[in-house]
C-alpha cells in the first residue's frame, strides 16, 4: 500500500457532494456534503452497512445514478477537472478510460449471449486501442494477466461456462484494458468464496501496483477494507462518520458507529465474542449424538446427455452432539448444500446413512418422512427468497402449524405470538409482509418460521451471509441465546470461516465432496489438518489488522 503524498493533484476529489432520489413525492436526499480524495496509486475505502450511501457515492463518480438519481450538490474532481455535471456523452470519454468499475455480480454484469472475448474486445474497440486482427491478441493477453487458465480457450466461451472467480476475472481485464487511472471496485468479492476473493483481491492489489493505478474499494466488510486500502471512509445514513489513515482509525476510531463496525467484524475477533468452547459448559456425553452421518455417498446423472454420474459427495462422516453447533465448511461445490437436503431428508442418499436423534432417515417413507422433518428444519441463505411474498408475518410463521397439525385456531395464534416475540420482532410486524420488513427482521421470521414446530435440530444454510456485519451480529447472538434457552443442536452450513469461529463447537471442512479436516474449533483452527483449510483461514480478511494497531 501506498500512502505517500506526491506533488501531483489527486486522481479524484470529491468537495461536499450530496445526492437525492425522486420517491415519486419529492426529492429525498441520501448523501449529505461528503468530501474525500484519492491520490495517485492510493486504495481508499469506502465502508458501510446497506443504505449507508457507499454504492450511490460510487455511482455518481462515474455518472451512473439511477434515472431518478441527482447531484443537489458538490463537485467531483478527476485530476482537478469538474465531472459532476458533464452529459453522458463527455463522460463515455472517461469512462473505461481514466475511470473504470469492477461491479459486485459479474453473473448480471456479463451479456450472457456474447462471448467472453467479444466482451472484452469491445473496451478496445470502442476507444480505438485496437482494431481488427490486432483485437483477439490483445484479449487474450488481458485475460492471461487476471490469471485465467487457457485464455484462448475462456475468449471463445460464453459467461454461463465459467465460474463466479473466472467472471469477475473477466471484469477486472475489461476494467484494466485501457490502463485507467481509477478503477472503483464495487464489493467485488462479496458473493465469491473467501479463497476465491484473497486470490481477486491480491489481483487488483497487484495492477495497482504494476499501473500505478488509484482503487476506491466500496465495501460492508470492514476486514477487507482493513488488510488493502491506505485510507478509511466510513458512512453512515450518508454520512461519513469516520475518515483518516487505515491505521488511525482502526486503532482509535472517534465515532460509535466505527467502533460498533469493530466489534460486530467476526474477522477481528482473535477470540470468539461468545466464550470460547473450553470455557463454555461441556457438552453432553458422545452417546448423546443427535446427528450422525456415516459414510455418506450422493452421486448425480450428468446433465450435458451423456448419461455418467459425479460424485458430490464421497464417504463423508460426522457426529454432532446435542445442544451444540457443528459447522460444514467450504467453498462452492464442496457438498455442502448437497450434504444438507441429505440431512433433512430432500434427497435420497446414494450410500451410507444418516441417522437423526436415532431414527434412521433410510426406514421413513412418505407421511413419516413428512412428519419426520418437524424434528429437523432449515433456515435458507436468503430470507427474502424463502418467504413467500403474498403472506403476512403472522400467516407465514403459523404456517407449519397448519401442515403439521391441528392446533386450535387461539392456540395457534398463541404460539405465533410467542415464537415471533422470542425472536425480537415487534407485534407490529404481525401484519407487514416480507418487502415491508429489512433484511435482519426477515432472518428473524425465517428462524420463527423454523422454531415454531419445536425441532431438535435447526440446519442454516448460510443463514447470515447475506447481512450486513450488525444485523449479523444481532442474529448470531440471536442464535446462540435460543440454543442455550432451547438446548437446540445447530448445523451451520458456511463459506465464512470467521463466522464459524465465532459459533461452533465442531467442524467439519469439505472439499470435493471429501471430508480433508474435522475435530473441535480450535483443534481445527490452531493445528489444521490439511493445506487447504490453511488456506481457507490464511484467506480470513481483517487478520493485518493486529499488524496496523
Amino acid at each position: 500500500m501506498n500512502s505517500s503524498i506526491t506533488p501531483y493533484p489527486p486522481v479524484l476529489e470529491i468537495e461536499n457532494l450530496s445526492i437525492s432520489y425522486n420517491d415519486g413525492v419529492a426529492h429525498r436526499r441520501v448523501v449529505h456534503d461528503v468530501s474525500f480524495r484519492i491520490e495517485p496509486g492510493e486504495v481508499v475505502a469506502l465502508v458501510g452497512e446497506s443504505g449507508s450511501g457507499k454504492t450511490t457515492t460510487a455511482q455518481s463518480i462515474i455518472g451512473l445514478l439511477s434515472a431518478n438519481g441527482r447531484i443537489e450538490g458538490g463537485n467531483i474532481k478527476l485530476n482537478g477537472t469538474d465531472i459532476s455535471r458533464w452529459s453522458d456523452r463527455q463522460l463515455d470519454t472517461v469512462r473505461g478510460a481514466k475511470i473504470s468499475l469492477v461491479p459486485q455480480d459479474p453473473a448480471s454484469s456479463l451479456n450472457p449471449v456474447k462471448t467472453i472475448g467479444a466482451q472484452v474486445g469491445e473496451i478496445l474497440r470502442i476507444h480505438g486501442a485496437a482494431s481488427g486482427r490486432d483485437v483477439e491478441p490483445q484479449v487474450i493477453s488481458l485475460l492471461e494477466r487476471v490469471g485465467l487458465s487457457e485464455p484462448a480457450l475462456r475468449a471463445r466461451q460464453y459467461p454461463h461456462e465459467l465460474s463466479g472467480g473466472m467472471r469477475q476475472r473477466v471484469l477486472i481485464a475489461i476494467a484494466i484494458a485501457l490502463k485507467p487511472q481509477l478503477i472503483i471496485a464495487d464489493e467485488p468479492t462479496s458473493a465469491l468464496d473467501v479463497t476465491v476473493q484473497k486470490r481477486i483481491l491480491d489481483l487488483i492489489d497487484e495492477l495497482r501496483t504494476e499501473y500505478g493505478t488509484s482503487v476506491l474499494l466500496v465495501t460492508h466488510d470492514l476486514g477487507v477494507a482493513a488488510d488493502r486500502a491506505d485510507r478509511l471512509v466510513v458512512l453512515q445514513g450518508g454520512r461519513i462518520q469516520e475518515l483518516g489513515a487505515t491505521k488511525v482509525v482502526l486503532a482509535a476510531p472517534r465515532s460509535a458507529y466505527t467502533r460498533q463496525l469493530i466489534v460486530d467484524a467476526p474477522s477481528f475477533s482473535a477470540v470468539a465474542r461468545k466464550a470460547p468452547a473450553t470455557a463454555r459448559e461441556k457438552p453432553v456425553p458422545s452417546d448423546d449424538d443427535v446427528v450422525i452421518v456415516e459414510g455418506l455417498v450422493q452421486d448425480f446423472v450428468r446433465s450435458d446427455g451423456d448419461g455418467k454420474s459425479f460424485r458430490a459427495v464421497d464417504g463423508l462422516s460426522f457426529r454432532v452432539r446435542r445442544g451444540t453447533t457443528h459447522s460444514i465448511v467450504g467453498e462452492s461445490g464442496s457438498g455442502k448444500t448437497t450434504t444438507i437436503r441429505a440431512i433433512v431428508g430432500f434427497q435420497k442418499p446414494t450410500a451410507g446413512s444418516i441417522e437423526i436423534d436415532g431414527t434412521d432417515l433410510s426406514q421413513l417413507r412418505g407421511e413419516t418422512l413428512r412428519q419426520f422433518r418437524r424434528k429437523i428444519q432449515l433456515v435458507y441463505q436468503n430470507p427474502y427468497g424463502s418467504l413467500d411474498p403474498r403472506q403476512a408475518v403472522f400467516d407465514i410463521v403459523a404456517e407449519p402449524l397448519l401442515n403439521f397439525g391441528r392446533l386450535a385456531r387461539p392456540a395457534r395464534e398463541e404460539k405465533v405470538r410467542a415464537i415471533l416475540n422470542r425472536v425480537g420482532l415487534p407485534e407490529a410486524a404481525l401484519s407487514r409482509r416480507p418487502h415491508a420488513l429489512s433484511g435482519g427482521q426477515r432472518q428473524r421470521v425465517a428462524i420463527a418460521r423454523a422454531l415454531v414446530l419445536d425441532p431438535d435440530v435447526v440446519v442454516l444454510d448460510e443463514a447470515v451471509s447475506a447481512l450486513d456485519v450488525t444485523v449479523q451480529a444481532r442474529i448470531l447472538d440471536l442464535l446462540d441465546e435460543l440454543q442455550r434457552d432451547l438446548g437446540l443442536t445447530y448445523l451451520f452450513v458456511s463459506h465464512d470461516l470467521a463466522v464459524v469461529r465465532q459459533i461452533s463447537d465442531t467442524i467439519s471442512v469439505l472439499k470435493d465432496g471429501r471430508l480433508v479436516d474435522g475435530g473441535t474449533v480450535e483443534d481445527v483452527f490452531e493445528r489444521p489438518g490439511s493445506d487447504y483449510t490453511r488456506e481457507l483461514i490464511n484467506a480470513i480478511p481483517g487478520q493485518k489488522r493486529a499488524a496496523l494497531v
